[in-house]
């Protein structure tokens, strides 16, 4: 049994996020389990300082808006005409939309419809928040051949194919 987290360990965390004004976003219902050693799992910041820890530590941290879902970018909003939805489109809605270069897929929300145009907003939820992670070392465990070749964990809270 691995004790403390290193590269190719499989982690386990218990986790609660809020944001600065103390409101829950995540009550991390699920634990959180992730390869660690830059496979993108989680938010690099936040796996540079989960780096040796040990099965039972808790840590808080707060990650800056750069660090976790990016500032908020008011060039990612737009405004359509409703002509290009569906009849049914409710504020709330999300759809994703190739990037102009062909190159990423963003989600955009809907969060206005008014006169026969509809505002769409491609910033994630998150964007421009400061998130402050408070955070449990569950469990740590070597990663299987398997894990590591595929960067993902593999059963129980893990990756599914």
């Amino acid at each position: 049994m691995q004790n403390e987290i290193a590269k190719n360990s499989v982690v386990t965390l218990n986790y609660t996020v809020r944001d600065t004004d103390g409101a829950v976003i995540d009550d991390g219902q699920h634990p959180l389990v992730y390869l660690h050693g830059g496979y993108d799992g989680i938010f690099p910041v936040l796996e540079e300082t989960l780096h040796g820890k040990k099965v039972g530590e808790t840590f808080q941290i707060k990650l800056q808006p750069e660090d976790a879902f990016g500032d908020y970018d008011e060039e990612l909003i737009l405004v359509e005409d409703a002509k290009l939805f569906p009849d049914n489109i409710e504020v709330g809605m999300s759809f994703e939309r190739v990037s102009d270069d062909g190159e990423e897929e963003l989600i955009y929300r809907v969060t206005d419809i008014a006169e026969g145009k509809v505002v769409v907003d491609g910033n994630h939820p998150l964007a421009g928040v400061a998130l402050v992670f408070e955070v449990t070392v569950a469990e740590v465990r070597a990663a299987t051949a398997e894990e590591v070749s595929h960067g993902h964990v593999h059963g129980a809270g893990g990756h599914h194919h």
